[in-house]
């Protein structure tokens, strides 16, 4: 099955959602997903991006400066979900929590603009194996998923916007600064901020692309995909661990964690 296969299927299922407001976190997934929506029915389609504490700010930045090259229709919202205690307790269905505000977001800029607007997310086929517990707060609000609907896998919808020379095709996945809490540690915007700076001064400093600094209780645990390579860059521990702990009062220890990275770690499910 061909990229040209892949994508018509795809507009196929795009062409009867229409028309829709596209939740964009900045992703590859809901970039594509947004990108392609828009080209094809541009009037009938409103990009939505929600800003906040754990929203990266390298994501908004990409999702504000490719709107403005694509002429998007494009809603910056403040999801409310840092009014929410039950997102702010960080359990492992944190996520149902975080979508469930979103997705409200969403319902209610519908009823302003127009009711008939269909609720579409970037969720790819690869995520319905794994755990993913904000996909029920899709299902409740209604939300559909094209890249689903079309069997598109996140290998196949990277192609396709490889193949349609789109400059976020190899980006790397990106989730949430919450992510890198492990569950039943609380989420804190000063937290989240730390996190974000932290990550991105570590991909300055090593050009590594994927960087996770994660917090249990009050340490910081660094994860890359090749630990050894943190400790060939002369110094570099030694001024992470100083630049944190100046930085936060709420960390008192920075590891470099010794198993290479692995997606979704911070998640840790007896404590739902």
């Amino acid at each position: 099955m061909t990229m040209f296969e892949d994508l018509k299927r795809l507009n196929t299922v795009l062409e009867a959602t229409s028309p829709r407001l596209v939740a964009c976190s900045g992703g590859v997934d809901s970039m594509l997903l947004a990108t392609l929506a828009h080209r094809q029915k541009p009037e009938e389609t409103i990009v939505v991006h929600a800003v906040g504490p754990a929203v990266p700010a390298a994501a908004s930045t990409r999702v504000k400066r490719w709107a403005h090259q694509e002429k998007w229709q494009l809603q910056l919202v403040n999801a409310g979900e840092f009014d929410d205690p039950e997102y702010l307790a960080n359990p492992v269905n944190r996520c149902f929590h975080c979508k469930k505000n979103l997705y409200r977001t969403l319902r209610e800029i519908r009823e302003q603009l127009d009711s008939s607007s269909v609720l579409l997310s970037g969720t790819n086929l690869d995520d319905l194996d794994e755990f993913r517990p904000g996909l029920e707060a899709a299902k409740q609000a209604g939300v559909r998923h094209p890249f689903v609907e079309a069997s598109i896998t996140k290998p196949q919808l990277r192609e396709i916007a490889r193949l349609s020379a789109l400059p976020f095709a190899d980006l790397p996945a990106a989730p949430c600064l919450a992510s890198r809490l492990y569950t039943g540690t609380k989420v804190q915007a000063d937290l989240l901020r730390l996190i974000d700076q932290t990550e991105e001064w570590i991909r300055e400093q090593t050009s590594l692309a994927v960087v996770r600094c994660r917090i249990h209780q009050q340490e910081m645990r660094v994860e890359v995909e090749n630990p050894s390579v943190m400790e060939k860059h002369h110094g570099l521990v030694h001024n992470l661990r100083a630049r944190v702990l100046e930085a936060s009062d709420h960390i008192n220890s920075v590891v470099i964690d010794p198993k290479p990275y692995q997606p979704g770690r911070a998640f840790v499910r007896g404590n739902l």
